[in-house]
């Protein structure tokens, strides 16, 4: 098994985990590449593999036949590999070095039971759309995509924006807010989530709108077909907006054209043997949870 391990960021108290997962692939002879970026911070601070290769990003998917990428970190750090990952197929498993890991799901203490089960073939694949935003002037580079979630919020101002929606080409609403999420099922778990919006199975084929701090008492958040264009004009005293795909942004103005509509790709997520979405609700969201008893 070829895997590539992928981080952005190290810390002490982490030493010992990322240890044990270079000795567990080791020991089930796996080849290891490790994300250059990385491989800088972690270089002086952890007893490298004795052989190793260097994978500098989405191009090397093409040279190196990886079956796997390890992503430690936290959710933020697993949105950031999607944008190396992208349509290589290669499926991803999160090790939670973070705060929540929602999609980062191994907890560090568990690191060599899920990487034995990786090596054992004891998980699935499941799939995860995405969102694309079509853009004129065109935004993000060759990057137009995100598995959580676009947003467009207000600037520099503490006025309210005017976003008006459209549904497939139809008029749908006008938000008086200070912004929307279009979010993926992915992404409902995220900043739709704490705007209100509703918790979306993954393979329910949506796309969620919620609109953020609105001033319109009745309105609500949306779930739409993921077959759905959802396009955008916006309004505002200053002529200047926040427009993001997952963990990256741009400042857009008026006169930028905004469509969203789903992903051609998806991105791949390992799901070991004994877990699950409903689990993960359970246990990071503490869904359901009676704090009484």
């Amino acid at each position: 098994m070829q895997v590539v391990v992928f981080g952005k960021r190290y810390q002490e108290k982490n030493q010992p985990y990322i240890q044990e997962l270079f000795q567990v692939l080791q020991e089930a002879g796996a080849t290891i590449y490790i994300y250059r970026g990385y491989l800088e911070l972690i270089r002086d601070q952890v007893a490298l593999p004795e052989a190793y290769g260097v994978f500098d990003g989405y191009l090397d998917f093409r040279v190196h036949r990886i079956d796997v990428a390890i992503v430690l970190g936290g959710d933020g750090t697993m949105l950031d590999a999607v944008t190396h990952v992208r349509d290589s197929g290669v499926p991803m498993l999160g090790i939670n070095l973070g705060r929540l890991g929602f999609l980062a799901n191994i907890e560090k203490q568990h690191i060599r039971d899920a990487i034995q089960k990786m090596i054992q073939g004891r998980y699935s694949v499941v799939e995860r759309t995405m969102l694309y935003l079509e853009s004129a002037p065109p935004l993000f580079g060759d990057l137009p995509f995100a598995l959580n979630d676009c947003t467009i919020l207000k600037s520099e101002t503490s006025s309210m924006v005017t976003i008006h929606t459209y549904l497939n080409g139809d008029y749908l609403n006008t938000y008086w807010a200070d912004g929307i999420v279009i979010a993926t099922p992915t992404g409902s778990t995220a900043y739709s989530l704490s705007c209100g919006g509703p918790i979306v199975m993954p393979d329910s084929g949506n796309i969620v709108l919620t609109p953020v701090a609105p001033h319109n008492l009745n309105l609500r958040p949306l779930v739409l077909s993921d077959q759905s264009v959802i396009s955008f004009e916006m309004e505002g005293r200053i002529d200047k907006f926040v427009c993001t795909l997952d963990s990256r942004h741009t400042i857009i103005n008026a006169q930028q054209q905004l469509a969203i509509r789903r992903n051609d790709f998806n991105v791949r997520l390992i799901q070991l043997e004994g877990t699950s979405f409903l689990q993960t609700l359970r246990e990071k969201l503490t869904w359901g949870t009676d704090v009484r008893n």
